[in-house]
């Protein structure tokens, strides 16, 4: 069977209890996808969203401290569980009676500038063989205490009306990880995709942009451990004096590199791209921000869409101004490193077109599968990985050291073999 196939409802396991929280349209399986992420900026509230049927079902959640045999039980009748104790293990019932299921989750440590923290990295996952390859390979590795997530879900958008059903399986099939560790999403083209009217990302995905300031959920930051996260919309107006422009203007210079030394965006539409297949599609987007990437010294930036992996050296082209001819990418200390990561398993198969010769700001591009880890150790270093899908766990097929461009402004190593 052609690895890019969708995987059929059979393939992706009933949840264990009986009447549990389930979908809003019939299908077998009884499906319940449940899922989380953190509900302010800092990682003490977390959004706990799942889907009920159309007839009265209990919307409550119920949870705890792991460690508390005889704790105290909160309850909410809401999806926000709201000022939990950093860096603990709660467990959460989702229904009431005999209509629940049972998760945990840990919340991340408090803010501070040397505070470790690992994410995983995927783009463009899907629902194909691919997909559960990939999502297999990420949740078998215990590192990772949160996604970062940067488009393409659930690929609803290739079937009528953003099939809800296609949103149901595929929140059934990443449910293994998205009800125990926060996914910070990323809207991609296959969310908003000309029909903003019928998007159900913004219905099903919640996220925490009012606590950023933000005007639409589609644009929006948090912090995490050292970390900084901004989360940028491909797809919405990003002009000047747009609604997302003017935001990252008063954003970017909020960072306190002493709190947060780490600055990562995700964004949909990769900024620096060797591959053919949606070759300069970001360029727009690159244009309007790239000087203040490089001017607030943004460490890294995390893109899908193309359905492949690469990753930049450290560079910018921002020196053009229309008469000067410098319009070719240079390598710069102060610039992110940008990477493509839209290799999750999509529906459309690999972007394996990428052009010769290989340009030198890119250091390592690939046509695989895979998902990555990033590990934040202190403010100064953090080390990188990416997986293939084809390979065993253990086994980087990319991998390296970044260091912190505020903190520890010094040439990195292109790749560790």
């Amino acid at each position: 069977m052609d690895s890019s196939s969708s995987l059929s409802l059979p393939q992706q396991p009933s949840p264990p209890q009986r009447n549990s929280p389930e979908s809003c349209v019939e299908l077998p399986g009884n499906i319940s996808p449940v899922h989380i992420t953190h509900g302010d900026h800092v990682g003490r509230d977390m959004i706990i969203t799942w889907v009920t049927p159309i007839h009265p079902t209990p919307n409550v959640v119920t949870y705890w401290e792991a460690n508390c045999r005889q704790g105290h039980k909160r309850q909410y009748r809401a999806t926000t569980t709201s000022k939990l104790k950093f860096d603990t293990k709660y467990i959460y019932e989702v229904g009431k009676h005999n209509v629940t299921r049972r998760f945990s989750f840990t919340t991340p440590p408090e803010v501070g500038p040397d505070v470790p923290y690992t994410f995983g990295v995927i783009g463009d996952l899907g629902q194909t063989y691919d997909s559960n390859q990939t999502l297999e390979r990420y949740v078998s590795n215990p590192k990772g205490k949160a996604m970062l997530y940067v488009g393409d879900l659930s690929y609803a958008d290739n079937h009528p009306f953003h099939n809800n059903v296609k949103w149901d399986t595929w929140g059934r099939f990443v449910e293994k990880c998205t009800a125990y560790q926060p996914w910070i999403w990323t809207a991609g083209n296959h969310e908003i995709d000309f029909a903003p009217e019928i998007c159900k990302t913004l219905n099903r995905y919640h996220v925490p942009y009012k606590s950023s300031q933000s005007a639409s959920p589609l644009w929006y930051s948090n912090k995490r451990a050292s970390t900084y996260i901004i989360v940028l919309s491909s797809y919405l107006a990003y002009g000047k004096y747009t609604p997302q422009y003017n935001w990252l203007e008063q954003e970017l210079p909020k960072i306190n590199r002493a709190e947060t030394p780490w600055v990562i965006v995700l964004l949909h539409s990769p900024w620096y791209n060797t591959n053919s297949y949606h070759y300069m599609e970001g360029e727009s987007m690159r244009v309007m921000f790239e000087p203040w990437f490089v001017q607030h010294k943004v460490d890294l930036v995390f893109s899908g869409h193309v359905h492949s992996y690469e990753r930049s050296k450290r560079v910018s082209n921002v020196r053009y101004n229309i008469t000067n001819a410098l319009s070719t990418p240079v390598e710069d200390t102060s610039a992110p490193v940008y990477i493509t990561i839209g290799d999750g398993g999509n529906i459309e198969g690999l972007a394996n077109s990428f052009m010769e010769p290989q340009p030198n700001y890119s250091a390592f591009r690939e046509a695989s599968f895979g998902h990555a880890i990033l590990e934040i150790k202190n403010r100064t270093h953090a080390f990188y990985t990416w997986h293939r899908n084809q390979d065993s766990e253990p086994v980087a097929a990319d991998s390296t050291w970044f260091y912190n461009i505020f903190w520890y402004p010094y040439e990195e190593p292109t790749s560790i073999v």
